[in-house]
């Protein structure tokens, strides 16, 4: 869905704005995939080529409008995780998955980057370790989860093993599919016991993803990303979709959906999970815990 004239406009302090991170929200419909479970699943099926990646659903049209949207954004997320932390009824599990070069860096840096560090992790994974090898593949993912009212966000996650196993073939098909209902089931238990989990696939196209590893290769202060391991990942560019598109299908659940960000533009990006988190918390309800009764008429002299 391109931007139209009707899309919502997010100022700083307007008492509207809580509306339209709402109405902004209601447009992620068309970029989730269907619920994993009923039994019209094949039926509904989606192919990752239903999402364009150039698309810009929440964008005003106007890029520099975009960025300022993003900071006040921004500067929102501070205030609300505060009083998250405070609230504690809650934890939440933010996972942002993609491939090389889709913007996972850059998503963490311009999103969360007014996020007070109290309460608030990030993670990224890298191949297992000797020793998490040695235990099943959801240990070590496990042990990094949030506790009450703390946010922690995933760079890469566990469904790197749903996707470099079977592409290289390392898994059957069959292993897939029992580690689609692994993870199903574990995402459902953090759900029950408090845990809000929200993910998004940042979906690039090939040719974005070739500019992006070219700049690395020509800029001398980002050589440090690349690595002759991306050019091997990209020669498998078609069954790394496919592994997406296989797990978004099997994966988005009711507890724990997905939800696809086209993210061509990284603004763009940066603006619709913003706009997504916001209203996350909106629906968390969250209020401050009641104040220590001792401390009323207390004077500091």
């Amino acid at each position: 869905m391109p931007p139209s004239e009707d899309t919502p406009d997010i100022h700083p302090d307007s008492a509207a704005a809580k509306a339209a991170v709402k109405a902004l929200a209601k447009l992620t419909v068309h970029w989730q995939p269907p619920m994993a479970g009923s039994s019209a699943d094949k039926d509904k099926r989606r192919s990752l080529a239903d999402f364009d990646p150039s698309a810009k659903p929440f964008s005003t049209g106007d890029k520099q409008r975009d960025k300022a949207t993003v900071e006040v954004l921004a500067s929102e997320l501070d205030g609300l995780q505060n009083l998250f932390y405070a609230d504690k009824r809650f934890k939440l599990l933010v996972i942002l998955q993609g491939t090389d070069t889709a913007g996972k860096d850059g998503t963490l840096r311009d999103v969360f980057n007014r996020m007070s560090p109290l309460g608030v992790h990030t993670k990224g994974w890298k191949a297992p370790t000797e020793d998490e090898r040695a235990h099943d593949y959801l240990w070590r993912i496990h042990q990094q989860m949030p506790a009450a009212g703390e946010i922690t966000i995933f760079n890469r996650s566990h469904y790197e093993d749903v996707l470099v196993p079977p592409v290289n073939g390392w898994i059957t098909a069959e292993q897939t599919a029992q580690r689609y209902a692994q993870i199903n089931d574990f995402e459902r238990m953090l759900s029950e016991t408090g845990t809000v989990v929200l993910k998004f696939m940042l979906h690039i196209s090939f040719e974005e993803q070739g500019e992006r590893l070219q700049e690395r290769i020509d800029d001398v202060s980002k050589n440090w990303k690349f690595s002759l391991g991306d050019l091997d990942a990209r020669k498998q560019w078609k069954h790394y979709q496919k592994a997406y598109e296989d797990l978004l299908n099997a994966t988005s659940t009711p507890w724990a959906p997905w939800t696809v960000v086209p993210a061509n533009s990284k603004t763009h990006r940066n603006l619709m999970i913003a706009v997504l988190l916001c209203d996350a918390f909106q629906k968390l309800g969250l209020r401050y815990p009641p104040a220590d009764p001792a401390l009323s008429g207390l004077k500091i002299t």
